[in-house]
């Protein structure tokens, strides 16, 4: 007993000496970092020569290769966010997953091949939007006509015509009054801030207004399957299993695939 005090009271004690010592460790860690911060900060009084710009007479202004190379690793990280909210890809995935759900094929097509689909579609319908971007912005900026100010601005014209065309009048009016800003001339007018929830929220209920006019008819042949099963008194047979093979049957006779997705890509307009 006496043995097992003395380990317990070494066990405290030995503890708290790490507590103390790692104590004593951050607060000079910390020290000596806010130190060599206070001396880095020192000598960048002078700003940092690798981040300029440069304003030219005509009101135009160059960024240094570091800013930009900044600027472009900030756009790939918010890429795959633009190609939700800025592209077809939320009502292409959404309408082929509803699809698979009504077909019931559990995981097949798998994940990885709905998502190839919607990105390939996604490139075909946003190519002639795509093309006109590097036309008018990408190529002469790259050629250094314009500069990078001005072929922001032309790129999210193109974008915003692109959006306001297939955007709902309605989700769009919802959002500007919310905004308390209202009566927009043309397209470039509507700032982005707007129209992109505007644009994914009507993107979600034509995904949804599609996928259902495909779930009805999967939907009346599992009713039919399950009456003839219950007429029959095959009441241990499970009706999905059964109109699995008439549901597959169905959907390749009429070319199931080819009807979806030209009926998706007839949707937008470019």
């Amino acid at each position: 007993m006496q043995y097992q005090h003395l380990t317990f009271r070494f066990l405290i004690n030995f503890i708290s000496f790490l507590g103390i010592a790692a104590t004593g460790t951050l607060i000079f860690l910390a020290t000596s970092g806010i130190a060599t911060a206070a001396d880095n900060l020192a000598g960048l009084t002078g700003g940092l020569p690798a981040l300029t710009s440069t304003e030219f007479g005509d009101g135009s202004t160059s960024y240094s290769l570091s800013l930009q190379v900044l600027a472009l690793m900030t756009a790939l990280t918010l890429l795959p966010s633009l190609v939700l909210g800025m592209t077809s890809f939320t009502r292409i995935i959404i309408v082929l997953s509803i699809l698979r759900q009504a077909m019931g094929t559990q995981q097949t097509p798998p994940n990885q091949v709905l998502i190839a689909i919607a990105l390939f579609l996604s490139l075909f319908i946003m190519a002639p939007t795509l093309t006109t971007v590097y036309e008018e912005a990408a190529d002469p900026y790259l050629n250094g006509d314009l500069s990078a100010d001005i072929a922001l601005t032309n790129a999210s014209n193109t974008m915003k015509d692109f959006l306001v065309k297939n955007t709902r009048k309605d989700d769009l009016n919802m959002f500007a009054d919310m905004a308390n800003e209202t009566g927009f001339e043309a397209a470039e007018d509507v700032p982005l801030t707007i129209l992109l929830p505007a644009f994914i929220t009507s993107e979600l209920k034509t995904a949804f207004q599609i996928g259902f006019l495909l779930f009805l008819p999967f939907l009346v042949i599992d009713m039919v399957i399950a009456s003839v099963l219950m007429s029959l008194g095959m009441m241990m047979l499970s009706p999905m299993l059964v109109s699995l093979p008439f549901k597959l049957l169905l959907f390749v006779l009429v070319d199931g695939w080819a009807m979806t997705v030209g009926s998706l890509v007839a949707t937008y307009s470019a």
